[in-house]
């Protein structure tokens, strides 16, 4: 049966090949993708075509994006979507905001006792609820080993989180998902987070203590390290680590062990 949306798909993606040169210095920046097969890499490569086509990039002065710059942070955002499917998960924003730092960004809290506190926070990255992501390019360009940090991950994770409305931490879960076991596994870690934190807030955690901050941070720190650094997140949280295998589809445990297993460069662990 035709279909204009596939018709357009196939056009622009031959409208805009990636040059193969191109991609190699892609995928040879980005060791998070080592280990993935030849369709995914074609998967991957389509869906950054697609996603350029489709976001807008803006740079602040200071900033200069070159079409490996491009791919390598589209790269890194379409990761996550692997295997969930031909579905709009990043309907909701259409841009993408870039500086050349990091960036003070206002904030606010209001406290137990009612009293809301005001102040400007250094950020590298934001993702608005009803607007764009922010990111600093040199976490961008950071990004993508298997040392825990990825930035595009992190605040990509918070638009999945969004797509049920305010960002809490439960992101909209497959149907033979359950809500209970998903709340379950993220509180238990997210409470013995807190814990450690509470006793010592100097406390050397398993995962980045930022985490600790909030159900919605707990997600994007734990979707980071799921992608980033899964085996610290699978010997700190087996349970955390199930519930992300199962909602976005793919193992990169998995990966990294396979790759450890048979590649010499990876015989030594590779955190940072």
């Amino acid at each position: 049966m035709w279909s204009l949306r596939a018709w357009r798909r196939r056009r622009a993606l031959a409208r805009h090949p990636i040059d193969p040169g191109l991609w190699q210095r892609v995928r040879h920046q980005l060791a998070i993708l080592d280990g993935i097969s030849v369709e995914e890499d074609q998967w991957l490569q389509d869906a950054c075509i697609l996603f350029l086509l489709d976001k807008h990039l803006t740079s602040l002065p200071g900033v200069e994006l070159d079409d490996c710059t491009r791919l390598l942070l589209a790269a890194q955002a379409q990761l996550p979507l692997l295997h969930l499917g031909d579905l709009n998960w990043y309907g909701n924003f259409h841009e993408i905001v870039l500086y050349p730092d990091d960036f003070l960004s206002p904030q606010r809290h209001r406290d137990p006792s009612g009293v809301e506190h005001h102040w400007d926070g250094e950020h590298s990255g934001e993702a608005w609820q009803q607007g764009p992501i922010i990111l600093a390019l040199p976490g961008v360009l950071a990004s993508g080993g298997w040392e825990g940090y990825n930035l595009v991950i992190h605040e990509l994770a918070h638009k999945l989180d969004m797509l049920n409305g305010d960002a809490n931490g439960l992101p909209p879960l497959h149907s033979d998902m359950r809500v209970s076991d998903w709340a379950a596994a993220m509180q238990h870690a997210y409470d013995d987070m807190n814990r450690q934190l509470d006793e010592n807030p100097d406390a050397e955690t398993a995962i980045d203590p930022y985490a600790a901050e909030n159900p919605a941070e707990f997600f994007a720190v734990t979707s980071e390290y799921f992608f980033s650094a899964p085996d610290l997140l699978h010997q700190a949280y087996p349970q955390v680590h199930a519930q992300l295998k199962a909602f976005y589809r793919q193992d990169p445990l998995a990966r990294l062990q396979g790759l450890q297993a048979s590649h010499p460069d990876y015989r030594q662990p590779h955190h940072g």
